[in-house]
């Protein structure tokens, strides 16, 4: 029989916009969180890259429908399993009007790839980059790039690194990228108040972005102001007061609050993180595959997807995205079948259901607590346990002992390719695996894909 180790969705993302200043010189976006830093190789935060990128562009970039296209190139060519050529456009100005050149480049990734590069500590986007070995600068508009090993999805990693001046960095230092920005992006910075807002302005060279991407040119606004409002309430009272025009981070449950004001719109898009819950197969009663395929059998992911979540979700049938390289539609899924899983819950040598808790952020408890009510129904009786987001991190991917029994958690798939998401979340002792799952052949597996150029 077929067993699975996780319970999961596909999140959607969506942000609210006001219908009334989408045209004005200034775009204003209530932000959850503030920027750890400004330094686009020294951070692995999903927020700190929303809020930089509009200062730095990077090789590649994706259009609407997650096409990988080029941005500061003007082509780029597989040469062999290892190598990757990229010709980079000509004329592209840093903000401080320097041109950007290959040189820039290969000093972007030696930083981020080669130990001790900033500030005499590694850049954490290492990881982003997989067997990246070398960058070496052919000529003054010509890069090659050098894997350790075949790599088929490094196009792909490409859109999450952003340029910056060899120059500048020599001449300020890494501790002052912090602060300082000189990229090659749309808007340039004029202020950051910490915890307050970040304040750019449109940068009048700019070189244009992606041909791939319209409308081409410099941007159409005069400035974007980021406005850090943490709290949920306040940052969408702002919306619908007129005090920012893009809300981002909209609750669910204020979802229908924004749909039936006359003010702002909800914008909805399918994300890139899969939603899943963790069974811990290092210990009973998660190491049994039968109770496995029972706690499958007790959810009931569409009504939790209509009653929790108002139909921002997809439910799928492992970790891996409809939208993914590779997805296979006719895999079996796990039907709801309280009966079933009480059944195979006997088979397993608890006829009177077993006694789990599950761990949740504060931010899902709501969700938590649905998942654990049915899985209580069908013989699964689950008390959930809320907890602080770096202790459950720590408790559930850095301990090697696991001492929990479920997991509500969460893993983004931003290059849509199976290899980053099974990889890290299924093969042993990877940063992803959670659930403990352990398999020689699935490992062996996973190896050999990701060394596998031929994408048929």
């Amino acid at each position: 029989m077929k067993t699975s180790n996780y319970l999961g969705w596909l999140g959607m993302s969506f942000l609210a916009i006001s219908a009334v200043s989408v045209q004005a010189a200034d775009i204003r976006v209530g932000f959850g969180l503030d920027a750890l830093t400004l330094d686009p190789g020294n951070h692995r935060s999903r927020e700190t890259e929303t809020i930089v990128r509009n200062m730095y562009d990077g090789l590649l970039t994706r259009d609407a429908k997650m096409k990988v296209v080029p941005e500061l190139v003007s082509s780029w060519k597989q040469i062999d399993p290892t190598n990757y050529e990229f010709k980079l456009k000509q004329g592209v100005k840093f903000h401080s009007g320097d041109e950007m050149t290959a040189e820039d480049v290969k000093f972007t990734f030696d930083r981020i790839i080669k130990k001790d590069m900033i500030d005499g500590k590694s850049s954490p986007r290492a990881g982003l980059l997989g067997p990246l070995k070398d960058v070496t600068a052919v000529d003054k508009y010509t890069v090659r790039f050098t894997l350790a090993s075949p790599w088929a999805i490094l196009p792909s990693m490409l859109p999450f690194q952003e340029l910056v001046s060899k120059s500048f960095v020599q001449k300020v230092g890494d501790k002052a990228m912090a602060t300082q920005v000189n990229g090659t992006g749309p808007f340039k910075l004029v202020d950051w108040r910490r915890g307050d807002s970040i304040t750019m302005e449109r940068f009048a060279g700019y070189y244009g972005g992606s041909a791939e991407i319209p409308p081409v040119g410099p941007a159409k606004a005069d400035r974007v102001i980021f406005k850090i409002i943490p709290e949920n309430a306040s940052r969408i009272a702002a919306l619908l007061a007129g005090d920012v025009d893009i809300a981002t981070e909209l609750p669910v449950h204020m979802m229908k609050q924004i749909e039936s004001s006359k003010n702002a719109v909800v914008m909805k898009v399918r994300g890139t993180r899969s939603f899943f819950v963790s069974l811990n197969n290092t210990k009973p009663p998660f190491n049994n595959p039968l109770v496995r395929q029972a706690a499958n059998h007790a959810l009931d992911k569409k009504l939790l997807i209509a009653r929790i979540m108002q139909n921002t979700a997809t439910p799928i049938n492992g970790v891996l995205s409809p939208d993914a390289f590779g997805f296979d539609a006719s895999l079996k899924t796990y039907d709801y079948n309280p009966a079933l899983a009480k059944q195979l819950l006997a088979q397993a040598g608890f006829p009177n259901g077993i006694d789990v808790t599950l761990d949740v952020e504060g931010s899902f408890a709501e969700t938590a607590q649905a998942i654990g009510s049915l899985l209580t129904k069908a013989g699964i009786r689950t008390k959930v346990v809320v907890g602080e987001g770096t202790v459950l991190r720590t408790k559930w991917l850095q301990d090697k002992n696991k001492t929990g029994d479920m997991w509500f958690t969460s893993w983004g798939n931003g290059s849509l390719d199976p290899e980053d998401i099974f990889a890290p979340t299924l093969k042993t002792n990877d940063r992803g695996n959670s659930a403990g799952y352990s398999s020689g052949v699935v490992v062996g597996m996973l190896s050999a894909a990701c060394t596998e150029t031929d994408a048929a």
